[in-house]
């Protein structure tokens, strides 16, 4: 089912690549617009709301963050959960910084979060993502999974909202967690069936069929 996830979400991110290359980009009219409506809404509440996941999300307090549930894991002794978080969390850098001068997408104007002129995907929409796939799939839980959605939508609206990002960055920065977030998980799975198989063979007595 994850690999399956992951196909799916591929390609949803390719046809979303598609609409965003270049300058004259095919999905100018439904940035223009979601940009138009974000800046209509703006209001001083909602701009400090925006700012708690534009801060929680960026560089810094993410490294601190993941270094902080992987030491937490390892303390714990969830030695696989801890191998699962570091390794999503560097596949969402790897799969998305190269994207950004690939699609040379341009940042809207005015924007209050962000310096970079490119803009394409979010990456911190990406990583959050990546960690809301990551944990469900580890906890099995309908709350893990709620709690993932809901910071994924915070952090794709406020990223629109201080006009960091177009609606389409935050969208691929969602399909690319979730593709993140899937493969390592469904790669980390598979090695570990694997070796507890081989393990398993490795017990039978010799002379009796395996």
């Amino acid at each position: 089912m994850a690999l399956i996830t992951a196909i799916a979400a591929l390609a949803a991110f390719g046809v979303v690549c598609v609409l965003s290359y270049g300058k004259a980009y095919l999905a100018e009219p439904l940035d223009l617009w979601w940009n138009d409506l974000m800046l209509e809404q703006r209001t001083d509440l909602g701009l400090v709301v925006a700012w708690i996941p534009a801060v929680v999300g960026g560089p810094i307090w993410m490294l601190a963050i993941g270094l902080a549930i992987v030491g937490t894991f390892l303390y714990l002794r969830w030695k696989l959960a801890a191998l699962m978080v570091a390794a999503a969390m560097v596949a969402s850098v790897i799969l998305a910084s190269p994207l950004a001068a690939l699609v040379a997408k341009t940042r809207p104007e005015g924007s209050l979060a962000e310096s970079v002129p490119t803009s394409f995907p979010s990456g911190h929409t990406a990583m959050a993502a990546t960690l809301a796939v990551i944990f469900g799939l580890m906890f099995r839980h309908w709350s893990a999974w709620v709690l993932g959605v809901f910071w994924v939508v915070l952090m794709a609206w406020g990223r629109t909202y201080l006009q960091a990002h177009w609606l389409t960055d935050v969208v691929a920065g969602a399909l690319l967690g979730v593709i993140a977030g899937t493969l390592v998980w469904y790669s980390i799975q598979t090695i570990r069936r694997r070796r507890a198989r081989i393990a398993a063979d490795d017990t039978v007595p010799e002379g009796l069929p395996s």
